[in-house]
C-alpha cells in the first residue's frame, strides 16, 4: 500500500462526526489533516475528538496546501458545486457527499471541471459499493427478463439513529448569521433555477428528492438504468412522503419513499424476475457494521428456497472508501462520477413533473 492520502475534510454536520470522520480515522488509507467549517465551536470539537492539527473557517487554505491529496466535501448542498469545483481547479482530487448538486446545470458545470482536470471526482453513493447490492446486481444482470421492480425507502427521522450510534455527535448554534443567509439565499436561487415557479411544497418535494430519494434512484439506475417515462407520481400533503412509477422496457419500476416517526429503517430494492427474486436490504447507516443482505427467492426440486447472503460486516463506507482509494492511486474507474450523478437531477424533474401533471388534473376534474 502507499502511503495514506492527506485529507480536507470540508463541512462538519451530522454525517461527518457519525461516519465520515470516524471511518477516516479507523483506515489506514487516509489521514484528515485539516477542518474546515464556518463554526468554530464545531471545528474546535472535532479537531479534539479526531486529532486533526489544522482548521480554517474558509475552504481557501487547504486549496494550496500541498499536503492535501483529497478534499472531501460533505457540507451543506448549497456549496457542493462550488466547491468542488475549486477543489478541482486547485488540482486536488474530490469526494463530494450526495447530492453532487441542487441543480443539472450545477452537475454538469462540475462534470465538465472534472473532466478538464484529470483528477478523480467522487460522489458519495455509498448503497452502490455494498457487495449485497453487487451480488443482486449480477442476478439481475444475468436474468432472461425483469417481471417487475421495487424499491422501497421508508425510514424514521435520522435522529432516532443517530442518537443511538455510540459516537455521540453534537450539534453547534454558532453559525454566523452571514453564513446561515447566504445559504438561504443560494438555496432560493437554485430552487429557482431548477423548479421554476414553486411553491413552498414544491420546495420541500425537491429537498426530499435530492437528501433521500438520491440513494435509492442512483442505485436502481445502476440495477435497471434509466427509466422511459414516469407514468404517474404523486405526494403527501406533507411532502414527507413520495410514489412513483418508472416505466421500462417491458416492466414497470414502482418507487415508495418517506420518512415517518417510527424507529425502523426500511429499504430496499427487489427485483421479480421470472424465476426467482432478488432483494437488497440496507440498515441505518448511522451505526456502523449493521450489515446490507441480498436475500433470493426460487424453486428448487418442487422445494420453496429462500437463501439470505450477507458478503460482509464491512460497512457500504468503508466499502466506497477503498474504491475511492483505488480511484486516485490506481486510475480505476469511477461509476459513481458527475457524469452519473447528472441522471439522477434528469429523473427528479421527470418526478416533479409527473406530480404536477397529477395534481393539476385533480384539480381540473374537481372544478368540472
Amino acid at each position: 500500500m502507499s502511503k495514506p492520502l492527506g485529507v480536507a475534510l470540508v463541512g462538519i454536520g451530522e454525517v461527518a462526526l457519525t461516519v465520515h470522520l470516524p471511518t477516516l480515522l479507523l483506515s489506514p488509507y487516509f489521514n484528515t489533516l485539516a477542518l474546515v467549517d464556518v463554526s468554530p465551536e464545531a471545528l474546535a470539537h472535532a479537531a479534539q475528538k479526531f486529532h486533526v492539527q489544522r482548521t480554517y473557517t474558509a475552504i481557501e487554505p487547504v486549496l494550496t496546501d500541498n499536503d492535501i491529496d483529497l478534499i472531501m466535501i460533505t457540507s451543506a448542498n448549497e456549496y457542493h458545486v462550488e466547491q468542488a469545483i475549486a477543489a478541482l481547479r486547485a488540482g486536488k482530487h474530490v469526494f463530494v457527499e450526495k447530492p453532487l448538486a441542487l441543480t443539472a446545470s450545477g452537475a454538469e458545470q462540475v462534470a465538465a471541471v472534472a473532466k478538464d482536470s484529470g483528477k478523480v471526482c467522487f460522489v458519495g453513493f455509498m448503497r452502490r459499493y455494498a457487495k449485497a447490492f453487487l451480488r443482486v446486481k449480477e442476478m439481475v444482470h444475468s436474468a432472461e427478463r425483469i417481471a417487475y421492480v421495487r424499491v422501497r425507502d421508508i425510514i424514521g427521522k435520522n435522529q432516532y439513529f443517530v442518537e443511538q450510534s455510540g459516537f455521540y455527535p453534537r450539534k453547534f448554534n454558532d453559525t454566523p448569521k452571514v453564513a446561515i443567509d447566504d445559504r438561504a439565499a443560494r438555496n432560493a436561487a437554485m430552487l429557482a433555477e431548477a423548479l421554476g415557479e414553486h411553491s413552498a411544497r414544491d420546495a420541500e418535494t425537491w429537498g426530499l428528492l435530492t437528501s433521500l430519494a438520491v440513494h435509492d434512484i442512483s442505485a436502481m439506475r445502476e440495477l435497471i438504468g434509466m427509466p422511459r417515462r414516469v407514468v404517474s407520481a404523486s405526494r403527501s400533503a406533507d411532502c414527507q412522503w413520495i410514489w412513483a412509477t418508472f416505466e421500462y422496457d417491458g416492466f414497470v419500476a414502482y418507487y415508495e419513499v418517506g420518512i415517518d416517526d417510527v424507529r425502523v429503517f426500511d429499504a430496499h430494492i427487489e427485483a421479480y424476475l421470472h424465476d426467482r427474486r432478488a432483494k437488497v436490504t440496507y440498515d441505518t447507516p448511522y451505526v456502523k457494521g449493521l450489515p446490507i443482505t441480498a436475500t433470493v427467492q426460487y424453486t428448487r426440486n418442487g422445494d420453496h428456497v429462500e437463501e439470505t447472503i450477507r458478503p460482509t460486516y464491512e460497512d457500504a463506507f468503508t466499502l466506497e472508501y477503498k474504491a475511492l482509494y483505488d480511484a486516485i492511486t490506481t486510475g480505476k474507474h469511477v461509476k459513481t462520477n458527475p457524469e452519473d450523478a447528472c441522471e439522477d437531477l434528469v429523473i427528479f424533474k421527470m418526478v416533479m413533473d409527473a406530480i404536477w401533471a397529477g395534481e393539476n388534473a385533480s384539480r381540473t376534474c374537481g372544478s368540472s
